[in-house]
Parts: C-alpha cells; structure tokens; sequence
C-alpha cells in the first residue's frame, strides 16, 4: 500500500509541486493550508509521514510540530519541516521540538522526495536479529518499537529511537557525525547545520534517559558513543 504523506503549505504553488512529484513517486498526498487544520488532518488522516512548512496562517508550524508530539495518536508521525534558508534558528528549533528532517527553500522537487523515502525507510526499516538490548536500567525493544527506562516506556520519536538503536548496537565504538548522519538520516554527506542535528538529537535522548543518559558520551569534534559500563 503507498503511503500517505499530508502536505502543509499554504503557497499554492509550492503546495501543488510537492504534491505533483510525491504523486509521481508514488505516494498518496493529502494537503493542509493553514495550523490548525493541519492538526486536525493528522488525527483523521493518521498519515505516514507530515511535510509541514514553517510559516503558516492561524498556527505555525513549529506550533504544529509541537502539537503533534504531545498526542498520543500523532506522536510518531515522522514530520519534515520546511525552511527558508536564512532561517538557520527555525531549523535548530525545529529539530528540537521533534521534527525528524528539514529541507531548505528554494529545495529540489528530487531532494525532498529523497529525503521522504529516507524517512520512511528508516520508519520501516527491518527489525534486527537481536529482538531487544538490555544495558542497566534502559531495554531498546526493536520489535515493539520502544524503549523502556526502569521497565516503564519513554516517548522517542522515530528518529531518537533510531539513533538511540544506531549508537546502542555499536554499543562502545565510537560513531562519527558523519556516520550517524549516513546511518539514521540517509544523508549522502554533512554539514554545519546537518551536524547540528546530530547534536540536538543526542541532547534530547539524553535528557529523555535521565540517569541513563550519560551513557552517551561525546567524543568532543568527532561524534558519539554509547558506553555499556559509564
């Protein structure tokens, strides 16, 4: 079954070409133009994937974005926002209230595409081998997709738990920006602001993990590992 993909933007023209090559690629577009609709085309659609723009009338879509997380039926939705490319603050902010991707503007129809199979790739991606990983009092739970802290789940959204999982299974081994950006995101190279992400993400995974966090440990200019003994 194709997935669907809901597309908020509010400039009919940008509106119509994100839905004219999402269609060509195969996938079932449903569109929203103003904040608050979009909240509601969530709930009712249950899309696979939110391609949310920034500015918007009546809420925007960092608001958006934020409404998304906090309920319980949208929040895994993968959202990808997109920014205007002097809009460097809106895309940190953007990832930190939990949006899973960016594209700038002007963007190419075939980089978003891109980067909306990269994100539903990683959404359905295979269940590894080892069903789940126990370290202390954190249990990465691949085949129900959860992570539990001291046996009760903790709300990650796809991408932090992904990136969770990426550094969980190279448990010890160092991993590179670059290499987690490869991995969790799908991009073909990085830079400032893609290195950015990885940070914000680990940031919130860390906060998110309480005590458990500091299992995560930065290798300062290179990238991150997950230590099983801190």
């Amino acid at each position: 079954m194709a997935a669907v993909v809901l597309v908020v933007e509010d400039e009919p023209d940008i509106r119509d070409l994100v839905v004219l090559h999402l269609d060509r690629a195969g996938y079932r577009c449903h569109v929203a133009t103003a904040g608050p609709e979009a909240v509601e085309a969530a709930k009712r659609v249950t899309p696979d994937l939110v391609v949310l723009d920034v500015m918007l009338p009546g809420m925007d879509g960092m608001e958006v974005c934020r409404r998304l997380r906090a309920d319980p039926h949208t929040a895994a939705i993968p959202v990808i926002m997109l920014t205007a490319r002097t809009e460097e603050l809106d895309r940190v902010i953007g990832l930190e209230i939990g949006a899973d991707d960016y594209v700038t503007k002007p963007f190419s129809p075939r980089e978003l595409v891109a980067r909306v199979r990269a994100v539903l790739r990683r959404v359905r991606g295979t269940v590894a081998d080892e069903p789940s990983t126990a370290v202390g009092g954190l249990v990465v739970d691949r085949g129900r997709h959860e992570v539990r802290l001291d046996g009760a789940p903790i709300a990650l959204t796809r991408t932090e738990f992904d990136l969770l999982d990426t550094l969980v299974e190279a448990r010890g081994r160092l991993l590179t920006r670059e290499q987690l950006l490869s991995r969790v995101w799908g991009y073909a190279r990085a830079d400032d602001i893609a290195s950015r992400t990885v940070d914000v993400h680990v940031h919130r995974l860390r906060a998110k993990l309480r005590g458990e966090g500091e299992r995560l440990v930065t290798v300062k200019g290179v990238g991150y590992r997950f230590e099983a003994d801190p």
